[in-house]
């Protein structure tokens, strides 16, 4: 376990926080303050407050997945979601729910990865995109695409070095508010924020020297 992720233990679920992948997306403490204390003094999550279910409903909605859990009382563990997901949060990064591996950072369910280029922690998102104010649609025009004959399974996506996030497996590649922009098995995603075909990769990171 690193140093960025902290452990609290409860008498029925374990809750890991992992403060390098927040982007503070806020669901956790406007969903129960009693579980997930703002600017709490001592220890800010406190997994007795409230049922494993409850907890495990609302960790299912932080984005970035820096909070998980592991339930101790026999319940259902967290699973893969029946559909492949990842989101353009508006002006924000890509918001990936998904059976996925990040490769060089292992499996997950749950990831936001910087599509601002200024992440100090990339392929994740650490909010950089608010200092720069960038600036980039959460809502692009819909494409043409054949409905995918199965929509899960492993989803793998490699960050090229200096280049885009390759994306490979079953994914519905959606706006900000939900709607399919396009179904793909194999697709390139920006993360260099300059390019003009936003979320799609144009090959504009070899223009401008995107390093990673």
């Amino acid at each position: 376990m690193t140093n960025d992720i902290q452990e609290y233990r409860g008498k029925k679920v374990v809750i890991r926080s992992d403060a390098a992948k927040c982007i503070h997306s806020r669901h956790c403490v406007l969903g129960n303050p009693k579980v997930f204390i703002a600017k709490a003094p001592g220890a800010w999550i406190q997994p007795d407050a409230a049922s494993p279910e409850e907890i495990a409903a609302l960790l299912h909605t932080c984005p970035s997945g820096a909070l998980t859990y592991e339930r101790l009382d026999g319940g259902e563990q967290e699973a893969a979601p029946l559909v492949n997901t990842v989101h353009l949060r508006e002006n924000g990064p890509l918001a990936f729910h998904a059976d996925m591996e990040i490769l060089g950072h292992g499996p997950c369910y749950r990831a936001t990865l910087c599509r601002c280029g200024a992440s100090h922690n990339k392929p994740f998102c650490d909010s950089s995109h608010i200092a720069m104010n960038f600036v980039a649609t959460g809502e692009p025009p819909t494409v043409d695409s054949d409905a995918l004959l199965d929509r899960a399974g492993r989803l793998t996506i490699t960050p090229n070095p200096n280049g885009p996030l390759q994306i490979e497996g079953n994914l519905e590649v959606c706006s900000g508010t939900g709607r399919t922009l396009i179904r793909t098995q194999k697709t390139w995603l920006c993360r260099c924020g300059s390019s003009q075909n936003k979320p799609y990769c144009d090959g504009t990171h070899r223009k401008i020297g995107f390093t990673t």
